[in-house]
């Protein structure tokens, strides 16, 4: 791929535009049924499922076995099986895996992205960046573990005949259980920080999204030992049956109400065994009097309705100051009147479908709720005139302060705009949530950017940031850390601190050799 995406870009070159086109074609044809794979072996055991092309539901993307109890059993015994020679595999040999696995998903970067596209229906901007972002992670992980020193630190000693050491060890095996809206960054996030740390992994990727996760599970294999990556195919069922397995720690990404779920019940017992969980968010922007509003409107619209605001990040909702907020409203409402909403195969798409029926239901359950309650709908509130789990973008204003639609997580192109008496006020609104990942803030005022900064619930923070108010995490450049409900190991991905809770400290004192 000639021009390098993200999640701020707004274009592409015409041979990359092409070459997309032609791996989401394919992406969407593929054909046969996915298999496990465990311990290198692919099983084809389990009853078949099918995903269907959220763009135009009428066509099936993907099939798969779903797994069951004893297929999620075997996949965890191969992976403890493994897991002893791994871990004793020097971290030379297992960050040159992990880099080799870098190259192919490079190579095959714009295939991928074809894959998460058809399963998802992610615009061509949105399935390139992620992955890009593939690619990004595994650098930025094995980078850090390079430099890391092996995690290893020589102490001092109380004793001239001793020698102490401290380092980390890895746990054992690890669940990777990702999402249906980053199905490749996610799983191979969450698997490559695991695997660099000594850990072998059973991977799990949503029903929603398995070839794009078997992809990319299938690539980090090929590279690595036998059974240090294992492959399970399900919906629920199989989820919690790997969550109730002999594991020994859980990567998750996914909704606060599973992930404290899981958190809970790995908590019970005669000891506690890591989740390493992002759990979503009810993302704010606030917008002060003194804003650039075209600067904030733009911002929120980027964040908002990216990916059909199915992002953890996605801003939902927006806190603006009563001397400015009907012409924040104004402006927010053209720019939403403006996006494009249409398939992947459209080169203007902005915005495409959402992930299925369930979610088309909750949005117009929300619009339903939102006019019960005689709030304005300034954008949007129905669905276009066409096929597919398509619904326009919506700007809300005019709810009762503490309304239901501003506290809990829609994972839909769904703002709502709450207006308060000043800034004081906006930001315990935008506290006023149990989520606390991602929060932006408008505002000229250096002292009003101060506050701002020193009192918001949130672990990912961005200043009058246009290109998105509160999305646009990358890898290396801004640790995705959730606070509160949106994160239990107060550590997140992408960044410096994540890699260290996938093992555990131990403290060795031997005596100085002769």
């Amino acid at each position: 791929m000639s021009t390098r995406v993200n999640y701020a870009s707004t274009n592409t070159d015409a041979d990359t535009a092409a070459a997309f086109e032609a791996a989401l074609e394919k992406g969407r044809t593929a054909g046969g049924t996915l298999a496990h794979l465990i311990g290198g072996r692919e099983v084809n055991t389990g009853e078949v499922f099918a995903r269907v092309n959220p763009a135009h539901p009428g066509e099936i993307v993907t099939e798969a076995h779903a797994g069951d109890e004893s297929v999620v059993a075997a996949a965890v015994v191969a992976a403890k099986q493994a897991q002893r020679d791994w871990r004793r595999t020097s971290t030379v040999k297992r960050a040159e895996g992990l880099r080799a696995a870098q190259r192919e998903f490079q190579d095959r970067l714009v295939e991928i992205a074809g894959i998460v596209s058809a399963e998802t229906g992610k615009s061509r901007l949105e399935a390139l960046g992620e992955a890009q972002e593939v690619v990004d992670l595994v650098d930025t992980y094995t980078t850090q573990f390079e430099e890391s020193g092996d995690f290893r630190k020589r102490m001092k000693t109380a004793d001239p005949k001793e020698e102490n050491t401290d380092l980390l060890r890895p746990y054992g095996v690890f669940a990777v259980i990702g999402p249906f809206n980053f199905p490749a960054a996610l799983n191979v996030g969450m698997a490559t920080a695991a695997l660099l740390m000594g850990n072998t992994v059973v991977m799990k990727p949503s029903d929603k999204a398995p070839r794009s996760g078997a992809t990319v599970a299938e690539i980090l294999a090929r590279h690595l030992p036998s059974g240090a990556v294992n492959l399970i195919h399900g919906g629920a069922t199989t989820g919690k049956a790997l969550a109730d397995a002999a594991v020994d720690g859980i990567a998750f990404t996914g909704s606060a109400e599973i992930g404290w779920q899981m958190v809970r019940a790995l908590s019970d017992g005669p000891f506690g065994r890591p989740v390493l969980a992002e759990m979503g968010g009810k993302n704010v922007t606030v917008v002060s009097r003194h804003a650039d509003l075209d600067a904030a409107a733009e911002g929120v619209v980027r964040s908002a309705y990216g990916l059909s605001g199915q992002k953890c990040s996605a801003c939902s909702r927006v806190v603006v100051e009563e001397s400015v907020h009907d012409e924040f409203v104004a402006k927010l409402a053209e720019r939403v009147n403006a996006l494009t909403v249409s398939a992947p195969e459209d080169a203007d798409a902005f915005m495409g479908p959402v992930i299925d029926e369930a979610a088309v239901a909750r949005f117009e359950k929300a619009v339903a709720s939102a006019q019960a309650d005689g709030a304005s709908i300034d954008a949007g509130g129905d669905r276009p005139d066409r096929d597919g789990y398509f619904v326009n973008p919506t700007v809300v204003s005019g709810l009762p302060l503490g309304h239901e639609l501003t506290r809990k997580e829609l994972f839909l192109p769904f703002v709502t705009v709450t207006k308060v008496d000043s800034f004081d006020a906006a930001i315990d609104e935008a506290n006023a949530v149990d989520y606390g990942l991602a929060a932006g803030v408008f505002s000229a005022d250096d002292t009003e950017v101060e506050e701002f900064l020193d009192r918001i619930e949130a672990g990912v923070l961005y200043v009058n940031r246009r290109t998105g108010a509160t999305t646009g995490a990358w890898p290396g450049i801004q640790s995705f850390c959730g606070w509160k409900s949106s994160g239990s190991a107060g550590k997140g991905g992408l960044g410096p601190w994540y890699l260290p809770g996938f093992a555990r400290e131990q403290s060795r004192t031997l005596p100085v050799a002769k």
